[in-house]
């Protein structure tokens, strides 16, 4: 009964195996020209490397395959391996090689609408980034014919011999791990007497990897003393190179007074120096190490060479014995390139990485798993952009473009092959573009260019466009600068032609370049920068010192603020929460949902730095949110605090993760002016200020109009004067009062409303003086008032009463101001009494109007006591429209009617 269940397994494993193994009957084996195809890997990209056999009419099998991973990576069918073919394919495969493959071998099937007669190449393609990681080059060779596009062969045709067409320089039938990072391959070639070796390593591309064999004579601590090694590198074209080399001595190659070279030295230097530096004739024969081929690709060197298995130097080769063992030594380090004393490349010391070991290179070795993979990938060439030297833009051949395929003219940046540009943020970057009238440069999201937009794809243009474009005669400057919401990777690319251009790495330069504003907060422990917009409002905050959360909030205090905290969990990824605080403890924090856009956060020693974007008004309506209050308004000060503490979650929150250090009082930032000022009890000089404005336009300067308004029935010109001596007081104590709070507070700034009342107020109060003494002249008893008089008139009036209330509005603004300066705890008094005043000054306007009205009804109906000889014009109102009837009913009378009063006795 044991047993049941491990034949049902083993039967599923067997027909699980049976099913990827081979397509089944329904898979005819027509294309016999193609039948039993076998091929290897072109290695393009991602160290792809593999075996490729075509086993029937809808499948191939793939055996000994590396590969690290792409973002969506398919097997990929096209006509031809050009760039235009390439980019024209299509997948033909449901299969996906999304990750990492390390010496796997699997069958893949076709899709049912694909057939071989359809395909020309088959290649690993990443579709993002259009790129070819390798490919197998499809070819009819039948009657010795080579065609890049198969054709089926008739039905029934016979044939069916396995062949291989090339054999690509990256496969070699052994390996053998000499480091984590190094690796050496080797094939040996006994009928034609000689063996190739492949070295590769994830090295920079200034270092040499050097392999060989030591000397069967030498002692175990001397195996590099006599030893033949060939030092291989590139040189700083990223041409590939390797030279035979032969070690007299632990050092670098050096060239004695004699004459004579010592060292690790080249081959050609110690014969040359032997035959009196005549090396001429022995060249070709003391350098035994021919080179095959060499790339860079991600971040790895490969070199391979060939080397005989006896040489005719006797004296610097050492024979390779390929049925017995034999001991090899090999080394990376640094690279000294060609002087003028040295024409030859030449390895530095090693650094303490070299080794050796014993091999019997007949025997079959392959320990080396997967792919080696490099941390940094990049092999391109990096500039820099300085924000003062222009970056010239010009076009070249592909010779070592990094996104195969690519057309046959790419972008040249300072005479670099499609380098990588690296620009820091806020630093402007100036382009000068030289590449010809069809290449228009541009900075893109699009990795491909070339106009996205027609392959219906959506991109983000930076700088430039189809207008960028110009001449080494006639170049066009393109000035960019990014900011702080520019990713941290973009592309140059041409809009006219796909896979110009490369990458441009956007770094972060200092904070300071990348905002428009910043202060130092309270105790001089946190730095806040921002950048004011239309609607919205980029923060970033930094830490003066080491913590593992940082928080801003805006309020006087904890207790009832808009915090914003940063920090960096275990996995070290950066996340800003934003919050409001109602309490002093932790219950008393809840999250918010606000909408926080450009989110970054980062620790760097210790210090904290986090950034965000948000709206100015919150995009909620009033639901009783808490965040739906957080409107920040420009023109008033922000009160900023902060708070950084020794740990921080995101999900629950405890007395742990209380803040231990924060700010003694809060930081108010003036966001349009950019600049702060830490709150402080209210100054004596704006005091002072506040009590002169109040003096002016609460009691002097009504008290003048209210002079002019009701006390013109008094005998005499004592309401004039009272009148002008009231206005000059209540101006001269208003400039006063203006000229201190500008001295107090350093200059005059219009940020905020209260200051625009004040200065609305202020101007015309100034004008009343100026209209006073332009006023035209009085008519006499009898004439008509002239319209210059009416218009004077009324423009004074008008002006008077407007500065009264504009500087009532100022007075109220001005203490508003002075809460959110100074805290608005203090000023409920002040407030109340305002109101009061206010109240008691409408009750008496009230009043006096009523007894004016009141007085001048009498006089209408005669039971005034109007006395013969007082003016009767000063006692008109000048505003009223009935002002001039008595005037004209007195001038048509052609006789007057006067009351007489009986005088006492």
């Amino acid at each position: 009964m044991a047993r049941a269940p491990l034949l049902l397994i083993g039967f599923l494993f067997h027909w699980i195996l049976s099913c990827n193994s081979d397509t089944g009957p329904s898979c005819p084996k027509t294309n016999t020209s193609l039948l039993n195809f076998e091929s290897e890997f072109v290695m393009l990209q991602h160290q792809l490397r593999g075996d490729f056999e075509l086993i029937d009419d809808c499948s191939f099998r793939v055996s000994e395959f590396d590969m690290l991973p792409g973002s969506d990576v398919h097997w990929w069918g096209a006509i031809g391996d050009d760039f235009v073919n390439l980019s024209r394919g299509f997948v033909i495969s449901d299969m996906k090689l999304n990750r990492t493959y390390k010496n796997d071998s699997f069958v893949v099937s076709l899709m049912r609408n694909v057939s071989w007669d359809k395909i020309g190449v088959i290649a690993v393609w990443d579709i993002p980034m259009a790129s070819d990681f390798g490919h197998v080059v499809l070819r009819n060779l039948r009657n010795g014919s080579e065609d890049s596009v198969p054709s089926p062969s008739p039905t029934g045709a016979g044939g069916n011999s396995s062949f291989r067409v090339y054999e690509q320089p990256t496969m070699f039938e052994n390996c053998k791990v000499l480091l984590p990072n190094y690796r050496v391959r080797w094939t040996l070639k006994v009928e034609e007497g000689a063996i190739d070796i492949g070295l590769e390593a994830a090295i920079e591309n200034q270092n040499y990897m050097a392999f060989g064999l030591a000397d069967p004579s030498s002692s175990s601590s001397k195996l590099m003393l006599g030893a033949d090694v060939t030092v291989t590198g590139f040189n700083e074209d990223g041409m590939p190179f390797a030279d035979d080399f032969y070690i007299t001595k632990y050092s670098e190659c050096t060239r004695n007074a004699d004459g004579k070279v010592q060292g690790v030295c080249p081959d050609i230097m110690f014969e040359g120096s032997d035959s009196g530096n005549d090396t001429s004739g022995f060249t070709a024969l003391v350098n035994n190490s021919r080179l095959v081929y060499g790339h860079r690709k991600d971040g790895i060197s490969f070199i391979r060479y060939r080397r005989p298995l006896k040489s005719d130097d006797k004296k610097y080769d050492l024979p390779v014995n390929h049925v017995d063992n034999i001991t090899v030594i090999w080394a990376m380090g640094l690279i000294k390139p060609p002087d003028s004393l040295n024409p030859y490349y030449l390895p530095q010391n090693h650094g303490g990485t070299y080794g050796h070991l014993v091999l019997n290179v007949s025997e079959h070795v392959n320990d080396c798993l997967g792919p080696l993979d490099a941390e940094d990938k990049e092999d391109q060439d990096l500039i820099t952009a300085d924000g003062n030297a222009p970056l010239v833009v010009t076009t070249g051949p592909a010779v070592h473009y990094p996104n195969p395929p690519n057309p046959s003219k790419v972008i040249y940046i300072n005479k670099k092959e499609a380098p990588v540009l690296r620009v820091e943020r806020g630093v402007r970057v100036k382009f000068s573009i030289q590449a010809g009238h069809d290449v228009a440069f541009y900075v893109t999201s699009d990795p491909l260019g070339g106009n996205a937009t027609l392959r219906n794809v959506s991109e983000t243009i930076y700088a430039g466009g189809a207008e960028a474009e110009g001449v080494q005669a006639s170049p066009t400057e393109l000035i960019w600068q990014p900011d702080r919401n520019t990713p941290d990777q973009v592309y140059y690319q041409s809009v006219f032609t796909q896979k110009m251009g490369w990458k441009v790495q956007v770094v972060d330069g200092g904070l300071s370049d990348m905002y428009n504003n910043s202060v130092v907060l309270d105790d001089q422990q946190v730095k806040l920068f921002w950048t004011l917009s239309e609607n919205s409002i980029s923060f970033a905050a930094r830490g003066e010192k080491k913590s593992s959360y940082l928080a801003i909030g805006f309020g006087s205090g904890m207790v009832n603020s808009f915090a914003y905290v940063g920090w960096v969990d275990d996995d070290g990824k950066g996340h800003v929460y934003s919050y409001w605080i109602d309490g002093k403890d932790a219950l008393r924090i809840h999250s918010t949902n606000e909408n926080l856009t450009y989110v970054r956060c980062k620790s760097e020693n210790g210090i904290i730095t986090f950034e965000f974007t948000r709206p100015l008004n919150p995009s909620c309506s009033e639901d009783g949110r808490p965040e739906c209050k957080n409107i920040i308004d420009p023109t008033t000060p922000l009160k900023v605090i902060w708070a950084m503490g020794a740990q921080w979650s995101g999900d629950h929150l405890s007395e742990r993760n209380m803040h231990s250090v924060a700010s003694s009082r809060p930081v108010r930032v003036f966001l349009m002016r950019g600049s702060a000022e830490a709150e402080e009890d209210l100054r004596p000089v704006l005091a002072v200020h506040g009590f002169m404005m109040f003096l002016a336009w609460g009691i002097l300067l009504p008290g003048g109009i209210l002079a002019a308004r009701y006390l013109k029935h008094v005998k005499g010109d004592g309401w004039y004067q009272l009148h002008v001596y009231l206005q000059y007081s209540g101006l001269v104590i208003v400039l006063l009062g203006f000229l201190f709070a500008v001295a107090e507070l350093q200059g005059l700034h219009f940020d905020s409303f209260h200051v625009k009342c004040g200065m609305a107020a202020i101007s015309l109060a100034c004008v009343q003086p100026v209209n006073a003494y332009m006023r035209p002249k009085k008519p006499a008893n009898g004439e008509e008032v002239s319209s210059k008089r009416r218009i004077w008139e009324y423009v004074h009036v008008i002006t008077g009463r407007s500065a009264i209330v504009i500087g009532i509005a100022a007075l109220i603004t001005g203490l508003k101001h002075l809460g959110d300066r100074y805290g608005g705890e203090n000023l409920h008094g002040l407030n109340w009494a305002l109101i009061v005043w206010f109240f008691i000054g409408a009750l008496t306007v009230i009043y006096l109007e009523y007894r004016e009205k009141t007085r001048r009804r009498d006089r209408i109906f005669g039971r005034g006591n109007w006395v013969l000889g007082n003016s009767e014009d000063e006692d008109i109102d000048l505003l009223s429209p009935s002002r001039a009837i008595p005037r004209k009913e007195s001038a048509s009378s052609e006789r007057m009617e006067v009351q007489l009063e009986p005088l006492s006795r």
